[in-house]
């Protein structure tokens, strides 16, 4: 949830302050950059709770904390590429690949009842797929429309 929070937050912001302002580049670059500083706030979490985040990969993949701390840093050049115009259709498309990929580790997780901030406390379960699902999708959708098209 705190992820959708960054991402609208700051392209609501950078839409309404940035006609105000001379740095002003448009709705396409809002969501490019919205989905930038989203993609750059969940990579903190590869490293801030790298164990954690390790337990939602299935027990038959080795080397899940340096798949985890892997996917970290990808997201940060992801979220470089986002900002740079001339690398924006590729990386639009090798992070929709990437959110289709991570997306049976959030069910595993979900399945499993991992809670990916504290492996000490019962994650959501079930019932969080109802919105994670959904929101990858959303994802996927607003990296192919503000990055692809």
């Amino acid at each position: 949830m705190k992820p959708l929070f960054v991402l609208l937050i700051v392209y609501v912001a950078l839409l309404a302050f940035g006609s105000h302002t001379a740095f002003d580049k448009g709705n396409i670059f809002a969501g490019n950059i919205a989905m930038a500083v989203m993609l750059l706030f969940t990579a903190i979490g590869h490293f801030k709770f790298k164990t954690s985040m390790a337990a939602m990969i299935p027990l038959f993949i080795p080397a899940k904390v340096q798949i985890v701390i892997l996917t970290g840093v990808l997201e940060i050049l992801f979220a470089i590429g986002l900002g740079l115009e001339s690398t924006r259709f590729y990386t639009g498309i090798a992070l929709i690949i990437f959110f289709i990929a991570i997306l049976p580790a959030n069910i595993y997780a979900a399945k499993h009842q991992i809670n990916y901030e504290d492996l000490y406390k019962p994650g959501p379960g079930i019932k969080y797929l109802w919105f994670r699902i959904p929101f990858q999708f959303f994802l996927i959708a607003w990296v192919w429309y503000f990055s692809i098209r």
